[in-house]
């Protein structure tokens, strides 16, 4: 039990806690209306999510841990960010609530399916990457252009409705699959009744 706890605590392991640890952080500031250090202090969890994953590969650190708690840290730290973004009016809230019901719709079906099978594999989307990647995107520009003043204000809602399809069509393709996934499973488990 001891050394399983030693084997985690690893650089990469390390620096996807200091993400989780950042968030708070990064909402507080946002709160408060300090743009500026909730974008340095986002800067800094993006850092950490660039080189986990590329640390964990070149040390040879990866751990089970490690890749259960990467992908959460992600979310977090896009959930986080986008949420406070969207309650403080920097962004529209009804982006907030697209990505809510989509990340709902997915945890959902996958939880359906995994207690009609018993099992469950769960494997990333390229439409799923491009919404998160478009999230990250939409973020990152807008905390630049309110800290820094770098005028891209009139890119924002254009590709805050681009995020928005994007989020939409990847939650349609999550549906469409683990409907594809539960009607050949129902099929296969009919013919053997």
């Amino acid at each position: 039990m001891n050394r399983r706890f030693n084997r985690n605590w690893t650089i990469p392991n390390l620096l996807t806690g200091l993400r989780i640890l950042l968030m708070p952080f990064v909402a507080w500031y946002l709160w408060q209306g300090d743009v500026e250090r909730a974008f340095w202090v986002f800067v800094v969890a993006a850092l950490t999510d660039l080189l986990d994953g590329n640390l964990a590969r070149l040390l040879k650190q990866r751990t089970v841990l490690g890749a259960w708690l990467d992908p959460i840290a992600d979310k977090l730290m896009l959930l986080t960010t986008l949420g406070m973004l969207c309650l403080t009016g920097l962004l529209p809230l009804w982006l907030l609530w697209t990505v809510l019901i989509r990340d709902g719709v997915i945890l959902a079906g996958a939880e359906g399916y995994r207690r009609l099978t018993g099992g469950l594999d769960v494997r990333p989307t390229i439409s799923g990457k491009l919404a998160t990647a478009m999230e990250f995107i939409l973020i990152s520009f807008t905390l630049a252009d309110l800290a820094l003043h770098l005028g891209l204000d009139a890119w924002i809602p254009p590709l805050a409705q681009a995020t928005a399809a994007m989020v939409t069509l990847s939650g349609l393709r999550y549906v469409w699959l683990w409907s594809a996934k539960t009607r050949a499973y129902l099929r296969e488990h009919a013919g053997r009744a």
